[in-house]
């Protein structure tokens, strides 16, 4: 079997195609120097492939960890990451977060940001981190950078990147308004409470109204903040090339004289004893053909009709009031199960006529001819004495 090549050694035997066959007016006549610049650049586009293979894994073991709650194990994995993207960056926040470190969380979104200075959720995440480390003015303008790129969309939802949430306007005017309680400025805090509960979004209702009478009491409001566990993943595309594939499979029986073959492999021709095969089982279980003990005429739709003694195969063994699905010439139908009976050697001699027609035929009796003598043989068989006496 020949061995698969890896994708470094195709992407090297192309390299090497280009540079050897290119015509002249593209090469410019200077193969060697072509294939010189290419090798010198095949490894930094290895690695590059590597990296993000590298990037993927580790991405998806640092989720798994956090689905099982395992924050410091998770955070293991996210620092082996060596190119960062915003993505994985914001999985980073999350977890230090969770961990209670809020300094470590603002400069992970602060990257974040710098990758991606449009997600919306990156401001809206960083203003509650803010808010947490009682940095009211930048809270405040994170507040702000997230309203302007919500871009007048009452809510984004961000499945498509990965993460499972959905981000409403009112969820970043509410954390404005938490800043403002923050600040003791209940007047406008009220005002932009108002203002939320006309945005639309799920579970606006009762967050706003008690929001409004905590503002009334003169009590500060805590931030809102992407759901703990809520961490942008892996594409599952991505994650499940990162298995090994068996591009070759395995063989499998398509059509075969042997009834119930169920043989799979690339073994030689199995030796095969002439007559009727039986299917294989293991000890204690019936096998799927059966024996018809009686004929059966159908009387209503789907039954099947089946002579006497006729080998059908059990297709489905559910019982529907006492029927089971039978194949038998082709046809598929119903039959009482209590009619049927496993095929064995106490009915073997039944079906004898069966195993003649659809048997394997006896291989040829007769004795193969010798080889031809020639006259000087045949003289020398009939007169050994005299040939003896001869010489």
């Amino acid at each position: 079997m020949r061995r698969a090549i890896t994708a470094r050694e195709r992407l090297s035997l192309t390299l090497r195609f280009l540079a050897t066959e290119l015509p002249d007016g593209l090469a410019g006549g200077r193969e060697p120097q072509l294939c010189v610049i290419l090798q010198i650049s095949l490894p930094f586009v290895f690695q590059r492939a590597m990296l993000y293979i590298e990037l993927i894994r580790l991405w998806d073991e640092a989720v798994q960890a956090i689905d099982s709650r395992d924050w410091q194990g998770a955070l293991t994995k996210l620092n082996q990451i060596t190119d960062h993207n915003c993505r994985t960056m914001f999985v980073v926040a999350s977890t230090h977060i969770a961990l209670g470190q809020v300094d470590l969380a603002i400069k992970a979104l602060d990257h974040v940001i710098a990758k991606d200075s449009c997600l919306a959720v990156g401001f809206f995440q960083r203003a509650a981190a803010h808010m947490m480390a009682n940095r009211l003015e930048e809270a405040l303008a994170d507040c702000i950078w997230a309203q302007k790129y919500m871009r007048e969309n009452p809510v984004i939802d961000y499945k498509q990147l990965g993460l499972r949430y959905k981000m409403y306007s009112w969820q970043v005017l509410y954390n404005a308004a938490a800043v403002h309680s923050r600040l003791q400025q209940w007047d406008k805090a009220r005002e932009i409470l108002m203002a939320a509960s006309q945005e639309r979004g799920a579970g606006r209702s009762n967050l706003i109204d008690t929001a409004l009478e905590a503002i009334s009491r003169r009590e500060v409001l805590e931030p809102l903040l992407v759901p703990e566990g809520e961490v942008f993943r892996p594409r599952k595309q991505e994650v499940d090339q990162l298995k090994p594939r068996d591009f070759l499979g395995e063989a499998k029986v398509i059509t075969s004289l042997i009834p119930n073959d169920d043989f799979r492999g690339f073994d030689p021709l199995r030796p095969q004893k002439p007559g009727y095969y039986e299917p294989k089982v293991e000890d204690g279980q019936d096998s799927r053909y059966m024996i018809m003990k009686s004929a059966y005429v159908a009387k209503g739709a789907g039954e099947l009709s089946v002579p006497a003694g006729a080998e059908v195969f059990l297709y489905s063994d559910e019982d529907q009031d006492g029927l089971a699905v039978l194949i038998y010439d082709g046809k598929r139908g119903l039959v009482p199960s209590f009619l049927l009976e496993p095929m064995g050697k106490k009915n073997k001699g039944k079906n004898k006529r069966i195993e003649l027609a659809n048997g394997i035929p006896h291989p040829p009796a007769l004795t193969p001819p010798n080889r031809p003598q020639g006259p000087s043989q045949r003289s020398l068989e009939l007169h050994p004495l005299n040939a003896g006496t001869t010489h």
